[in-house]
């Protein structure tokens, strides 16, 4: 479960710009889900799927997990860890500003993400587009595996 700003509602999100609103809990990926997500995405590469390689072959002496893989838990890793801001009726990936993959997720080892109110932009149409900070950190580790600024699109909740 995520911890998540108290008092983190549509109507306050200014209130919150530069503060961390969420920190998820740890979670670990298996070479399994790592396997299958390389040949999902038609990218089997052997960093990833095949653990006799990557221990003989690999700078990281193991798999690690894709990049893309990593930015692909981002839903997971918020709003699906129990990030929650009241008086949202829908929220909507809008893209991202700025995305970095700064160190290997080795296949098994824990994580969580870190996350952060950067902006806040009210629109005409009473939507609102916000972006966050998110960082990856390993457990046990210094710095960020994966830095992501993601844009969310929110439709406020119909006021009564």
């Amino acid at each position: 479960m995520s911890s998540t700003a108290p008092d983190l509602t549509f109507d306050t999100l200014e209130d919150h710009i530069g503060r961390e609103i969420a920190l998820t809990s740890w979670i670990r990926i298996s070479q399994e889900d790592a396997s299958a997500f390389g040949h999902l995405t038609g990218d089997p590469d052997p960093m990833h799927v095949d653990p006799d390689w990557a221990k003989a072959e690999s700078p990281f002496g193991g798999t690690v997990l894709a990049g893309l893989h990593l930015l692909s838990l981002l839903p997971r890793l918020s709003r699906g860890s129990g990030l929650a801001i009241s008086g949202v009726q829908l929220a909507m990936n809008y893209g991202f500003d700025r995305i970095r993959f700064v160190a290997p997720v080795p296949v098994g080892a824990e994580f969580r993400n870190r996350i952060q109110l950067l902006r806040v932009e009210r629109r005409a149409d009473g939507k609102a587009t916000i972006v966050t900070r998110n960082a990856f950190e390993l457990r046990d580790a210094e710095g960020p595996a994966l830095v992501a600024e993601w844009v969310n699109l929110l439709w406020p909740e119909a006021k009564a």
